[in-house]
């Protein structure tokens, strides 16, 4: 039976691998790196490092072209199921074509592969036998709290997980809110939250700002755009939180303050993270 491993390798420090991800990675025979191009280099880059400290020799590296996904397409959900049934297919034909029966296959996914991500639904549009296991990582949400040293969650109050698209849509009724991806900056609309943002977490390009969002919003509008343009793509995940009448947002100063280490980029490490500058 051949075997494949989908592995969370975190959200973009080498040092959110697991030690059940090196483990898996040691492990594989082959892995497969879906390419995003020159433009998003540095995932793929990431992914080679990775193999490269911690695969057993002798392995192979498949690489294959990600499908180009319609962003001009109105129907936006219909234009993500294409192009991850497209992106199936790559899957099928590493698992036929370069599998042997016995051998382990890879798939080094960014964060944590049941956050957010398409790589487990794509697998189950592959019509091949194959046996899989998941190794999880570290998400963006778990960078994100962490970098911003808040919790998720408040005691006895729900999360609202949701897409900057939808959050732009439909607005929320949540006190807790966290976003993933927003290229309008839908939180402009969220009076009265506080917002804790991040970008490129893990990396070192990673934006951290915190505070009030009718005070901060222009300043993540404005980084963001910067970072995107010098880089030509950006991540993003953000958590909007509705101060209780008896509850401070803790950044580490008083309320409505920001803390400029964060909003400058520093990674709280003495080491600046270059404040300027998927799926």
């Amino acid at each position: 039976m051949k075997r494949l491993l989908i592995i969370g390798i975190g959200a973009g420090d080498p040092d959110h691998l697991t030690f059940q991800a090196a483990k898996a990675i040691a492990a594989a025979d082959v892995f497969l790196i879906v390419d995003k191009g020159e433009t998003k280099h540095d995932l793929a880059r990431l992914r080679h490092d990775l193999i490269e400290a911690h695969g057993r020799s002798p392995y192979r590296i498949v690489e294959a072209r990600d499908p180009e996904r319609d962003r001009t397409a109105p129907a936006y959900t219909a234009a993500v199921e294409d192009w991850r049934s497209r992106r199936a297919r790559i899957y099928e034909s590493f698992i036929t074509d370069e599998l042997a029966d016995g051998q382990t296959g890879a798939l080094l996914v960014w964060g944590d592969p049941g956050v957010y991500d398409s790589t487990l639904a794509g697998l189950e549009e592959v019509d091949a036998e194959f046996d899989h296991e998941v190794i999880p990582g570290i998400s963006s949400v778990s960078a994100l709290t962490a970098r911003h040293r808040v919790g998720l969650t408040r005691v006895g109050r729900p999360v609202h997980i949701t897409t900057g698209r939808r959050l732009a849509a439909e607005g929320t009724t949540a006190d807790d809110v966290l976003v993933m991806l927003d290229a309008a900056c839908s939180f402009t609309e969220a009076a009265g939250f506080h917002i804790y943002w991040g970008a490129y977490l893990g990396t070192p390009d990673e934006i951290l700002i915190s505070g009030p969002v009718e005070e901060v919003a222009d300043q993540i509008r404005t980084a963001r755009a910067e970072a995107r343009t010098r880089k030509g793509w950006i991540m993003d995940t953000y958590l909007l939180r509705r101060p209780l009448s008896s509850t401070t947002p803790r950044t580490g100063q008083p309320h409505g303050e920001r803390t400029s280490a964060l909003a400058q980029g520093s990674d709280g490490r003495g080491r600046r993270s270059g404040g300027s500058e998927v799926l």
